[in-house]
């Protein structure tokens, strides 16, 4: 796309003034430019129509330090509108940036838009992805990672590499005909494969130095499997999970459920020559296995033989494992204060939000639900519905905070919460399948998690000392997790199912995070450039 220098000009001096009145000059700020476009990719050995970013797929990584201002412009050269969403990313009083559809106006086809994000108060590791039409079956997805700010302490030397580990299931189909058999109200069918970092067997080699000790940030990006990972005759350490530093307890292998991100130190210390780097798909009746290749830099010995299995469909080898997972207490976060500075089994929760999934057909055609409400999008996003208050996009209380028990049905369910509210979230799972639920804008601790159905008694087993805080949670088979989260981040958030075509389907709803006392005014205005659409169109945003 060519535009005039004095355009350019403009452009740039508005994206400038908008950052300084958003973030504040003290804090440092990256400029990052996308183009966004179809490509052939041969994940599979067949060819696809990929998305790629800069001609790469998976796209580029992002990297940034706590309190970095990210200036994201992105250009669409896609024939259909485009979105992408910060998995982890709080995007603090400002869920305009949070690209959903709930939140933010799509992309159009030959334009641009820029995102203005700030990490703030954030370390760790994350991804992005695009949130529109089906497009994460295609790719468009890349890593994210914050470091800590120089004078803050890590509980872990500085590892000798870092690298980002993308992995997620795949199908050979294009995702406009994925897209399309979700459009006539089927299931999907089962994936074809399993990519690491968009490549399939052995497709992908990292190269380690004997004696050295490497970072892994690991990410699930597929579409509905969770995946085991695991390397050959190597233990893994786990050091932190989306954004908080983890006991370091070691692993032989790591179930990673979907939308979820993990952080692990793992150290050279074998013979060397080439082992195996596995991911297999968990409990399913079919068994997805890929291989990557961890590479000795003195090696002269390839990868030979079959490759180590792993667990398959054990529930409580998972459940176990997810337990253990607990808070560094005495590490620094983003600031220097220790993690367990934080004492939120110490605060009385002030109401508890119980959130049941289901599965169904209504008018012929397959949906899925929270709390009975099949989510459908409304013709404008409801983020910025609610700033120009335009009536009749969407209502505040059209999903219950208990499960109804009736059949599903069809609206733009919104949940209205108190700002500044300390609440209960229990997930049920009803269903044989394993979920995983992602929270836009927030971190929460999981608090407990356990076979059959939540009762009152069940808070007796709570971890309310050191439960890891995260922004993705899994919720096995005929059980139930639960969280707590600390609702300091006013705004419009999605609440979804990281298993796409259920999110696709309905299996989504927003919080809307306000008080009586809190206006949408206490959020940072929309910025000028602000693509407006739907019933906004036409609109003008404030000045800032």
């Amino acid at each position: 796309m060519e535009t005039s220098s004095s355009v350019k000009m403009a452009l740039k001096l508005v994206v400038l003034f908008v950052v300084l009145a958003i973030a504040g000059a003290e804090d440092p700020y990256k400029f990052f430019t996308w183009n966004v476009s179809y490509g052939d990719i041969y994940p599979l050995g067949v060819r696809q129509q990929g998305i790629l970013i800069n001609g790469q797929f998976p796209g580029p990584d992002i990297h940034s330090v706590t309190n970095d201002n990210l200036i994201i412009n992105v250009f669409n050269s896609l024939d259909e509108p485009f979105l992408i969403s910060w998995n982890g990313i709080q995007n603090r009083r400002n869920s305009f940036e949070d690209g959903v559809y709930g939140t933010t106006c799509p992309i159009p086809p030959g334009k641009n838009f820029t995102y203005i994000l700030q990490v703030k108060d954030q370390i760790g590791s994350f991804y992005y992805f695009p949130s529109l039409a089906f497009h994460k079956a295609a790719g468009g997805f890349g890593g994210i990672r914050i470091l800590s700010r120089p004078r803050i302490p890590v509980p872990f030397s500085d590892p000798a590499g870092d690298y980002t580990i993308l992995i997620g299931d795949w199908y050979k189909k294009n995702h406009t005909d994925l897209k399309a058999i979700l459009d006539r109200g089927r299931k999907l069918p089962f994936p074809a494969g399993i990519l690491i970092n968009g490549r399939g067997s052995n497709g992908v080699s990292f190269t380690v130095e004997q004696g050295k000790t490497y970072r892994l940030r690991i990410s699930n990006v597929g579409l509905q499997n969770s995946l085991n990972f695991r390397i050959e005759g190597h233990k893994m350490t786990l050091v932190e999970v989306e954004g908080t530093h983890t006991l370091q307890t070691t692993y032989s292998s790591l179930d990673v459920h979907i939308g979820q991100s993990y952080s692990v130190l793992i150290t050279a210390d074998q013979a060397p020559k080439d082992y195996y780097i596995v991911v297999s798909s968990r409990f399913t009746s079919t068994v997805l296995t890929t291989t990557g290749v961890f590479h000795y830099a003195n090696s002269n010995t390839q990868v030979s033989g079959s490759p180590p299995g792993g667990p398959t469909i054990q529930v409580d080898w998972s459940l176990n494992q997810a337990r253990s997972i607990r808070t560094n207490l005495t590490a620094s976060g983003p600031r220097p204060n220790p993690q367990g500075s934080y004492h939120y089994g110490m605060i009385n929760t002030t109401k508890t939000i119980r959130l049941s999934s289901s599965a169904g057909q209504v008018n012929g055609k397959q949906k899925y639900a929270i709390n009975s409400v099949s989510f459908v999008p409304a013709d404008t996003p409801l983020k910025i519905a609610d700033y120009f208050k335009i009536s009749g996009v969407f209502r505040v209380g059209s999903i219950s905070d208990a499960p109804t028990g009736g059949g599903i049905y069809l609206d733009t369910s919104v949940l209205g919460v108190d700002y500044r509210a300390f609440v209960e979230i229990v997930f049920e799972n009803n269903e044989d399948i394993i979920q995983s639920y992602h929270l836009n804008g927030y971190s929460f601790f999981v608090v407990g998690m356990d076979g059959g159905q939540w009762t009152t008694a069940s808070r007796n087993q709570y971890n309310l000392r050191d439960a890891v805080s995260r922004c993705t949670t899994q919720v096995y088979p005929k059980s139930w997790t639960a969280i707590y989260v600390a609702l300091d981040n006013v705004g419009m958030w999605n609440l979804r199912s990281e298993f796409w075509a259920r999110q696709y389907l309905g299996q989504q709803f927003y919080l809307r995070v306000y008080t009586d006392s809190t206006s949408l005014r206490d959020e940072y205005p929309i910025p000028k450039n602000a693509l407006l659409c739907g019933r906004a169109s036409g609109r003008h945003t404030r000045p800032l």
